[in-house]
């Protein structure tokens, strides 16, 4: 059988393109959030005690948002590399592309070590400072201690991601994330709860299965990369003595995106930490907001990764004029997709906050918080479009500075709700719809002013 791809590297600006590379992102975005909102689901009835499960559902919000540091690390990773890789192909250059992969790889190594190092030397003292309940703190640490280990397998696997992205591949990325997600529901299943003879290790369980299942979900797109011979085609893997010129190249394209994404996730722990401070039932609400703000942001994600390959492959084409085009086609149906979703949110909000087994007290106090995401969602949809269209025009350091200002803008924000006004949920995750709108605002004028094409 004939398994070598001989796809096109350059793409056009029709709907049926936009959707051809945004859906299989999308249904590879969401694997893993249904992964995770059924992690959030064990962890609900980890224990018989709603205070007890409450409080492993709020601590479970605090340790994934201080892994998502890490994570957006290599996301930021993987935009660089994606807007690189894209431009090659939009140049019709596939022998550039295995060039510019192999050193990804060594970048991401590099990375990923001293994310692991940077866990183990200051995560405790952030966390005790930050953090009143011993509990939550001894849970938090023992739990990261485990998890940080998955960090080089998942920097890995994003940037394999990239490379099929970005050479019109999006179809071929689900199989990695359904193994990862599948396997990481079934140990999550075994380890929380010691089933099938496994030992019982509750909330650390659930950190065993997350970096088992990163393991396993880039040995599968390996496997995909080399049973479809993107490996001859490109030639990876056979030029991996490290290359400082290349490797320059995309320190200097990733590390404005790093950087954006690190300020960006800092804010929101500082987010988390201010709502820790409110109690355990507020911290549970905003874990659960994250988790359904994940699921229901698939589609903002998608084509936003979509947005970033497409301009810059149409660049590359040499077609400037019609990048603008392109990316109002894409808002139009970020927008279309994410508002279908909302409204399926507002009108049967009692079933997506069922899902998480707390009272109803629970799904009374975090109705009126759903409905104020939905709106930041829409924000969203519009925002990560654009924002991922400057990355595409290969000016990342626009994207750092678009996004230093809206974070002096958001945390002036939510330092005022909630440490000086001491307001409610609502207030707080408003800071949302402000976020994203900034965003949109300084990075609609920027494309706008035609100075990308410079």
């Amino acid at each position: 059988m004939e398994t070598t791809l001989h796809n096109k590297l350059q793409v056009d600006i029709s709907n049926r393109q936009i959707l051809k590379i945004a859906l299989p992102i999308t249904l590879a975005l969401l694997v893993p959030q249904i992964n995770f909102l059924i992690n959030n689901a064990f962890l609900g009835h980890i224990d018989k005690d709603p205070a007890i499960a409450e409080r492993i559902l709020g601590t479970a919000g605090i340790t994934g948002v201080f892994y998502l540091i890490f994570a957006l690390v290599g996301n930021g990773l993987n935009s660089g590399l994606q807007g690189l890789l894209s431009r090659r192909a939009g140049e019709n250059r596939p022998e550039e592309i295995g060039k510019l992969f192999g050193q990804g790889l060594w970048i991401a190594g590099f990375f990923a070590i001293a994310g692991i190092l940077l866990t183990f030397l200051f995560a405790p003292m952030f966390l005790s400072y930050s953090m009143h309940s011993d509990k939550v703190y001894s849970e938090a640490i023992g739990f990261l201690y485990i998890r940080v280990w998955g960090i080089p397998f998942l920097y890995f696997f994003q940037m394999c991601n990239a490379l099929l992205v970005s050479t019109n591949n999006s179809r071929y990325m689900k199989y990695g994330f359904m193994v990862q997600a599948g396997l990481n529901i079934l140990l999550d299943y075994v380890l929380i709860f010691g089933e099938w003879g496994m030992p019982e290790l509750g909330f650390k369980g659930a950190a065993y299965a997350s970096v088992i299942s990163e393991i396993a979900g880039l040995l599968v797109v390996l496997g995909i990369i080399f049973y479809k011979r993107l490996h001859l085609r490109f030639s990876l893997f056979r030029q991996m003595r490290y290359d400082t010129v290349l490797a320059g190249l995309i320190f200097r394209q990733s590390s404005p995106l790093v950087g954006q994404y690190l300020i960006s996730i800092l804010a929101w722990l500082l987010f988390y930490i201010f709502i820790e401070h409110k109690g355990e039932r507020p911290l549970a609400i905003s874990n659960t907001m994250r988790t359904i703000f994940g699921i229901f942001g698939i589609f903002c994600w998608a084509f936003a990764s979509t947005a970033n390959a497409m301009v810059s492959n149409i660049i590359g084409q040499g077609k400037k004029e019609q990048v603008l085009l392109l990316i109002k086609k894409i808002t139009k149906l970020s927008f279309g997709f994410t508002f279908f979703l909302c409204v399926l949110a507002n009108l049967f909000p009692g079933l997506f906050l069922g899902v998480f087994g707390r009272d109803q007290s629970f799904t009374t106090d975090a109705i009126p918080v759903l409905r104020t995401v939905t709106i930041g969602l829409l924000a969203m949809s519009v925002a990560t479009v654009w924002l991922n269209s400057v990355t595409g025009t290969g000016n990342t350091k626009i994207n750092l500075a678009i996004e230093i200002v809206t974070i002096l803008l958001y945390t002036i924000y939510i330092y005022l709700v909630l440490d000086v006004l001491d307001m409610n949920l609502v207030w707080a995750w408003a800071s949302e719809l402000l976020y994203w709108s900034v965003l949109f605002i300084l990075s609609f004028l920027y494309i706008s002013s035609g100075k990308w094409k410079q």
